[in-house]
């Protein structure tokens, strides 16, 4: 049964997976305006977890023929989740958890720290680990010089942020399953160089679009395009390809160096051949409907037939690992999360201290007013979340945080 709900805009659709509540009155009209442009392909869809972001609505998944809209995919290119199962129950831990999360926190940057030095503030490495700065010689070093080559202004730090979390909603968590069983967890993206890589084109967007006279209303700056054929978007795909690439090698190097600190403090252990990594802000070539277009997923997970993904709610409420049920109407697609409920200022002003550490009893993480704007009343309810996608994914996995690490 179709749980979406259609809604009229020009001539192309929104279809919206709205039951779990209604979506905010910013955020439809910005899904009104994506579905205005000319190059929709079918109709806009819209995650349980939609909310205002820049340009388009995080949480919406828009198909588009010969054309991408650069503020749609975002400036956190390849930003996206990694778990992994290990072969550890919950009777194998310690009863305090904190020198494990101490240990994490020096493993991984995060935030604007360095793990070296308390004055180095950029979120990396003070001085690249031999293993990382190989990765990224074999990986990325001639991708990226090919880059700035055309686009010099992209330059900054690159490999010195490689294996790091960054800040905001990104975040480490040691997880129990239905069977106790600990699983490893972890949100990050393509840090600083994928920022930069989104910022400059969709400046650049912006500025071209400015010297061109259309034949239709463009209704906000930031869904300024690029189009197929034109230099500009291909050097756009070929940056958007390598910030997607960096976002998922940054996760695996993250999620080695998380799995290294764990050994320090916790039995032997093994973990399954089959790690999940996916992205959630992105986009690809894919077919749908019968024609091969452009899906970007700001904030969305492919949720293809059978394949798998991670939903989190947020750093008290738990997480889910789904199977995709290959639903065409949502472009294959499921909510990357909960969904914000608050903005951040609004969180950091109406989030008491001693309400977040209700919120976090019996979870070791960071209980300090500089991870209000991330408390779990922050977010929208991950169960009313999951409820409205059943026709897009089932729940394989409900984790349970025990352990969170915050930027």
């Amino acid at each position: 049964m179709a749980q979406y709900s259609i809604h009229g805009t020009h001539n192309v659709p929104l279809k919206l997976w709205d039951s779990a509540g209604p979506f905010e009155a910013g955020a439809m009209q910005q899904l009104r305006n994506v579905a205005s442009l000319p190059f929709i392909h079918r109709h806009v869809a819209g995650m349980p977890d939609v909310h205002w972001g820049k340009g388009a609505t995080v949480g919406s998944v828009i198909a588009t023929k010969a054309a991408i809209v650069p503020a749609a995919v975002g400036v956190d290119i390849g930003c996206g989740m990694m778990a992994v199962r290990t072969s550890l129950g919950a009777d194998q831990l310690p009863d305090s958890l904190s020198a494990i999360r101490a240990e994490i926190e020096r493993a991984v940057p995060k935030g604007f720290e360095s793990t070296q030095g308390t004055n180095f503030l950029k979120g990396g490495w003070r001085e690249t680990p031999n293993a990382i700065s190989r990765m990224w010689n074999e990986r990325f070093d001639r991708r990226y010089a090919a880059i700035l080559a055309k686009h010099p202004k992209i330059d900054g730090p690159t490999a010195a942020q490689l294996g790091s979390m960054g800040g905001g909603n990104h975040f480490i968590e040691l997880c129990l399953d239905e069977g106790d069983r600990l699983w490893v967890m972890l949100h990050s993206g393509s840090r600083g160089t994928g920022n930069r890589i989104g910022t400059y084109f969709i400046d650049a967007a912006r500025e071209a679009i400015a010297k061109e006279t259309l034949d239709f209303h463009l209704p906000d700056r930031d869904l300024a395009f690029l189009s197929e054929g034109s230099q500009l978007f291909d050097d756009y795909i070929e940056a958007m390809h390598f910030a997607q690439d960096y976002a998922k090698v940054n996760r695996e190097l993250m999620m080695l160096r998380v799995l290294e600190a764990l050994r320090k403090h916790l039995p032997a252990f093994t973990t399954d051949k089959t790690a999940i990594n996916c992205h959630h802000n992105y986009a690809v070539r894919e077919t749908h409907f019968g024609e091969r277009v452009w899906v970007t997923r700001k904030g969305a997970v492919r949720a293809g037939a059978g394949e798998l993904g991670i939903i989190p709610g947020s750093m008290g409420t738990g997480s889910f690992i789904v199977e995709g049920l290959g639903n065409e109407e949502s472009f294959c697609s499921c909510s990357h999360g909960a969904g914000r409920a608050m903005s951040r200022g609004e969180a950091k002003r109406r989030i008491t201290l001693e309400e977040h550490r209700a919120a976090m009893q019996g979870i070791e993480a960071r209980l300090d007013e500089g991870v209000l704007d991330e408390s779990p009343a922050a977010y929208k309810d991950i169960g009313a979340v999951m409820k409205a996608q059943e026709d897009l994914v089932q729940i394989r996995h409900r984790l349970r945080q025990v352990v969170n690490v915050k930027g």
